[in-house]
């Protein structure tokens, strides 16, 4: 049998070597699926490891919490530590509610007198703040959002956006159950996209050896189906690029798309 120490030191290696993002964002309710009306608590971190606060505090400022009646609302109580943050939200409606962050940007890369400079900002900043003839220059555009999604009573419909990646739920992201297949469409800009690389993690990573991940590829139709080994919280990660830039000195655009989603057991 392994000492705590030796299978903790094992389980660190494995995570380490994974081509997980170095740091992943998430939002982690405390319930996904409620009977009633009432609050749910959030967190939100960036960490090295899916829903294990050991880097940052996510920041929330541009959260938008989405009723199933689409009015938005508030976040309450909201405390933002050194390893994570962490908010209530009162739900009053039946139906599904939708939490989301979404960002977009320009990083530009170039040299002054050999040196090497680094900038970020919104596509209407870039052409004011990066000069146009600067040596070495690169320049790439990214858009990512993310969310959860929480149902009060029944699941109501969750509406596409038609903006970047976001997932189209064919199958509801509050009825995910083990031994049941989910299948979820992935679109860009409103249609579905071919070739998405999608990541499941289940949490409670420190606990085992492996990190399990679940990869999938889109098809022509935008989808994929994930069979669900076992019950739990799971970290969902998709990522594409393309060519579809707003800022002329770009060459390509990198879309995220990550989502908390729980799995419940038959």
């Amino acid at each position: 049998m392994k000492s705590p120490l030796k299978a903790l030191a094992a389980a660190l290696c494995v995570l380490a070597a994974t081509a997980a993002h170095a740091h992943n964002v998430w939002l982690l309710p405390s319930s996904t699926v409620l009977a009633t009306p009432q609050f749910v608590t959030v967190d939100g971190g960036a960490s090295t490891k899916p829903f294990v606060a050991d880097h940052r505090p996510l920041q929330i400022d541009q959260l938008v919490i989405l009723a199933p009646d689409n009015s938005k609302l508030s976040p309450v109580s909201v405390t933002k530590g050194e390893l994570r943050t962490t908010f209530d939200v009162k739900l009053e409606q039946k139906g599904t509610y939708r939490m989301e962050l979404v960002r977009e940007g320009v990083r530009a890369n170039w040299k002054v007198d050999g040196q090497p400079k680094r900038w970020m900002g919104t596509a209407e900043a870039f052409a004011k703040e990066v000069p146009a003839d600067a040596a070495d220059l690169q320049v790439s555009e990214s858009a990512s959002r993310l969310e959860t999604f929480v149902t009060v009573g029944a699941p109501s419909a969750i509406k596409a956006t038609g903006k970047g990646l976001e997932l189209i739920p064919v199958t509801h992201p509050n009825d995910l159950v083990t031994g049941e297949p989910a299948v979820f469409q992935f679109n860009v800009d409103g249609k579905p996209a071919e070739g998405v690389e999608v990541v499941l993690v289940r949490g409670q990573t420190r606990y085992r050896n492996q990190l399990d991940e679940i990869k999938l590829t889109t098809g022509k139709d935008g989808k994929v189906t994930i069979k669900w080994p076992q019950a739990g919280v799971y970290w969902l990660d998709a990522d594409i690029k393309d060519s579809k830039v707003t800022v002329k000195a770009a060459k390509e655009r990198s879309l995220a798309y990550t989502a908390t989603l729980e799995v419940l057991p038959q």
